[in-house]
């Protein structure tokens, strides 16, 4: 007779080989059918709300490995909150206008690009954002997110422009915009100004030099041994192109300035400078002639090394003798501290230079040169005059564009700004920063510096493709026109047709009949022709979404994106609303790190260690880029490589093994007629129900706290510690072996549907694609769920949190872990093949004897041998070995008495005792009789 015909083994169509690539696509195409998200939406609409606010991507472009982190890390926090019981709708969102797409569209026009009229160039950057919208949604769902992916929000709609529109509006009727001549990041490649957020530093090379002024009246200084004519300021800069635009030279009031003479001159330099300074100049002999402090050189002339212009001495306490001479170069045009230093002393705002870069007529000799071309030229010129004391190069961090990655230049020119001072604005922010939880927490303290100490916010831009400044100037008096109720009445065209509108029609169309210009009384108007940053744009979210959609509210719950956005997104879009409504958008902001490499290197197409989201799915599938999101410590720098990719397909295959083999021993199971109490599961169930509440408990507590890879390792150690190498693997004798329908099988199929059933539940926003695949291979119950995202999250069962039960499986796994030892040495020693060919004698002590009594007949089980015996600590024959970990337990493995049975493999005397059944055990016989 074939007695494994006889035997439980597992039976599932649950395949073992994911085939993740080809699989989940049909998973999606089911999602996608049946509404799951529609109908998870439906049943949680009366429930507490949970917003998290999509920040915008770019329409630019495929998604890469950034944006798979990002939209997977919200997946997972939009997911476990509704199935926590929450309503947590996702309305995912695109910032669509701005200059890389105006960039990609210029290309593309080539040398059409000068003759095509706005509208045309408005018109195709619109296509342009659509056809990369329609990419990236697919892109996004392709890894399981969750969202309104048919209703997202997009920057570009009329709706949301004309909210734009109204937002500036209310900053406008605060008297908060202004347009001044102040210094900004300019970008001379892209023609436009930038915001703080739209710079990014990386190393370059510049010239560093030491350029010495010549004082005006020395005499007025002090009396020295020497010529007036040969004393001089001497300074120290990085950037010689913006000399022709200094105009001062600022010291710190309270530092010591020495007199030194040296090279048969004087130099004046901060004493704290002067070893640095002298040997840098390669000057061995110097001797110090004079010592007065900064606040007394103040209003003191020097001239112009090459220039017929005076700079005057001014004081500023940002002065530091960090390097330099202490002695600053100051262009007011040039330069945020310097702008305010020529505002305080009433100097001119000079900035020489064009859009483009290029030095104007006012800089005789460079006239029309590229600032940085212009850079040797300076230097010769200054060699020539004898006023360069040093050269050299050296690399440093500068300030480069983020769009075209070209150097930028801080210039002035006249742009639009919101005041920082003007009805509190910064006061309020700073107040909102510290009313929000910040995670981690320095995300406060450094967004707080940043606001802090922040310039006023430059919102204009020279470009086409964005959201028009609405605003009219006096064609006779050039007054601008600072009314809300203008905004307001081209918001509600925009809301209609667009802000095309703004190109296309007329002033008088925009201008409502009873305004007029306030300083001359005339109606003759021209419009603005720039556009607000698009920072703004996205900023205003808050109130082109939360406050617009009925499904969410404001403020959201939370705000998640990259550490960068604490310069970019949640710094504008907190701007926006405590300048308009006095609160922060948002209660709580999450931030995680950047990708790297596996070694922990900046990823680079030049460096040749970019991975691609879609690579990745192609290979491994999307669940692998979900569990590898879930897998480490996000608010760090996170890294990905084949070698971590690989790990982690091991790691998943033995979650998926785990699940399988639970489904395989359910394949008879009728949940519906199983009647199942705590009191009828045998002790072990017990304890794995204890281990489940366990992982239940501290997942749940992961997730609230967003700590999602304490959650990855909890369950792969739950499902490779806990389940396959213990429970399920001493489970095998009493599922396979006993009756089909006996009690013994029964509670235990009953604790693995128990323990599977919440597993997937507690999975499910990680590994959505699992989870949602195990779901269709259920038994059948009443109330099975279409989706397990339909599910509530498993809650903790306090009746199996047992404190006794967990103190003495502590003690019994304790003894088991020593006498595996044992098994594994006798394995080794080739006493026995398998643990089943076994026979464990333990020697005790009275109290350990006490504690085993009462598990005599699970012993066998537990240690997965064929018999156990229990002695008396005295009777241990030489032969034992003592357990190191404790004490009064002694272990002794011989090989197991009588014959193996041929159906359950355990060894006993009673195999033999049936003549019809010869080759099996007693057990079995009864089993299967």
């Amino acid at each position: 007779m074939d007695y494994r015909e006889t035997l439980n083994l597992p039976k599932t169509d649950f395949p073992m080989k994911a085939n993740l690539t080809e699989r989940e696509p049909e998973i999606l195409k089911h999602l996608e059918s049946k509404k799951i998200y529609e109908k998870l939406q439906q049943k949680n609409k009366d429930l507490p709300v949970f917003i998290l606010h999509d920040g915008p991507p770019y329409a630019n472009g495929h998604i890469h490995i950034g944006h798979a982190l990002n939209k997977i890390l919200k997946d997972i926090i939009v997911k476990f909150k509704s199935m926590e019981g929450y309503s947590s709708p996702f309305v995912p969102g695109w910032d669509c206008h701005g200059l890389p797409i105006e960039h990609q569209v210029d290309k593309g026009l080539g040398d059409k690009k000068e003759s095509i009229s706005i509208e045309e160039k408005r018109q195709l950057c619109k296509e342009y954002a659509e056809r990369f919208i329609h990419i990236q949604r697919e892109e996004f769902k392709r890894l399981g997110v969750f969202g309104d992916w048919g209703s997202p929000y997009r920057t570009m709609d009329y709706k949301y422009e004309a909210t734009i529109v109204r937002e500036f509006g209310k900053f406008v009727g605060l008297g908060a915009v202004y347009k001044g001549r102040k210094p900004v990041y300019w970008c001379p490649t892209c023609v436009t100004a930038l915001a703080e957020a739209e710079v990014e530093y990386m190393d370059r090379e510049s010239p560093s030099i030491y350029v010495k002024f010549k004082v005006k009246n020395p005499e007025l200084l002090f009396t020295v041994h020497c010529s007036p004519s040969t004393v001089y300021f001497v300074i120290w800069t990085t950037t010689p192109w913006t000399l022709p635009a200094n105009l001062a030279l600022c010291l710190h009031p309270e530092y010591d300035y020495v007199a030194v003479s040296a090279n048969n001159e004087v130099y004046l330099v901060a004493e704290g400078l002067l070893n640095d300074v002298m040997e840098r100049l390669k000057v061995e002999k110097y001797e110090v002639l004079h010592r007065i402090k900064g606040k007394e050189l103040e209003g003191i002339h020097a001239e112009h090394p090459f220039i017929k212009r005076e700079s005057i001495i001014i004081l500023g306490e940002y002065v530091t003798l960090d390097q330099g001479t202490g002695v600053v170069h100051t262009a007011p045009g040039h330069g945020q501290e310097d702008y305010e230093m020529g505002i305080k002393y009433g100097l001119d705002i000079l900035s020489p230079v064009d859009d483009h870069g290029r030095f104007t007529s006012e800089v005789e000799r460079f006239s029309g040169q590229n600032v940085f071309r212009a850079n040797k030229g300076i230097i010769e010129r200054l060699r020539e005059l004898g006023a360069l004391l040093y050269e050299e190069k050296i690399i440093h961090s500068y300030p480069h564009c983020w769009r075209c990655k070209k150097p930028v230049i801080f210039r002035a020119t006249e742009q639009w700004f919101i005041s920082m001072e003007t009805n509190n604005l910064r006061k309020k922010a700073l107040e909102g920063i510290s009313s929000v939880t910040w995670i981690p927490h320095w995300g406060g303290e450094r967004i707080y510096g940043m606001i802090e100490n922040r310039p006023d916010w430059c919102i204009s831009r020279q470009r086409a493709w964005g959201v028009p400044i609405t605003l009219l100037s006096c064609i006779p008096c050039g007054v601008f026109l600072m009314d809300r109720r203008l905004v307001e009445c081209v918001a509600d065209i925009i809301e209609k047709e667009g802000a095309d509108a703004w190109f296309t029609k007329t002033v008088s169309e925009f201008l409502p009949p009873d305004i007029k210009c306030p300083s001359c009384g005339s109606r003759e108007f021209k419009k603005e022709t720039g556009i607000l940053d698009v920072w703004f744009d996205s900023g205003v979210s808050h109130a082109a979404v939360l406050k617009e959609r009925e499904e969410l509210r404001w403020p959201a719950d939370l705000y998640l994106e990259g550490s960068d956005q604490h310069r970019g997104w949640f710094q504008s879009s907190l701007l926006t609303s405590v300048g308009a409504d006095g609160i922060a958008p948002y209660r709580t902001v999450l931030t995680h790190g950047f990708v790297v490499d596996g070694e922990g290197k900046k990823m680079s197409k030049s460096a040749g260690n970019v991975i691609a989201p879609q690579e990745v799915i192609n290979r491994y599938g999307a669940e692998i880029l979900r569990l590898w999101v879930s897998a480490q410590d996000y608010k760090e720098d996170i890294r990905i490589s084949d070698e971590i990719l690989r790990r982690l397909v091991e790691a998943y295959r033995k979650i998926r093994n785990t699940c399988r083999y639970l489904l395989g021993n359910l394949y008879d199971f009728k949940p519906d007629e199983v009647k199942i109490t705590s009191d009828d599961l045998m002790e072990i169930d017990r304890w794995a129900l204890l281990s489940f509440q366990r992982l239940v408990k501290k997942c749940l507590r992961a997730y609230r706290e967003y700590e999602f890879h304490v959650i990855f390792h909890s369950v792969y150690n739950f499902c490779a510690a806990d389940m396959s190498a213990f429970y399920l693997d001493v489970l095998k004798d009493r599922v396979y072996t006993y009756r089909a329908d006996s009690k013994e099988r029964k509670t235990a199929q009953w604790t693995m549907h128990y323990i599977l059933h919440g597993l997937i539940r507690l999975i499910a926003p990680i590994l959505s694609f699992t989870a949602e695949e195990v779901r269709g291979y259920l038994p059948d119950e009443k109330g099975l769920e279409e989706s397990v995202f339909l599910y509530r999250m498993p809650s903790v069962d306090e009746k199996y949190l047992d404190e006794d039960l967990d103190k003495r499986w502590e003690k019994l796994l304790k003894v088991r872990e020593e006498v595996n030892k044992q098994l594994e040495i006798a394995r080794k020693e080739q006493l026995i093949g398998n643990s089943l060919e076994a026979k464990v004698s333990l020697y005790l002590s009275d109290e350990l004897m006490d504690f085993l009594s009462g598990y005599g007949d699970f012993l066998p089980t537990l240690f997965i041998t064929s018999a156990v015996t229990l002695n008396p600590e005295k009777d241990a024959p030489s032969m034992t070995v003592s357990s190191t970990e404790i004490r009064g337990l002694k272990v002794l493995i011989e090989r197991a008495d009588g014959l193996k049975c041929e159906r359950c493999w355990n060894y006993s005397n009673d195999v033999g005792k049936y003549p019809e059944h010869p080759t099996i055990c007693d057990r079995c016989f009864k089993a299967i009789r």
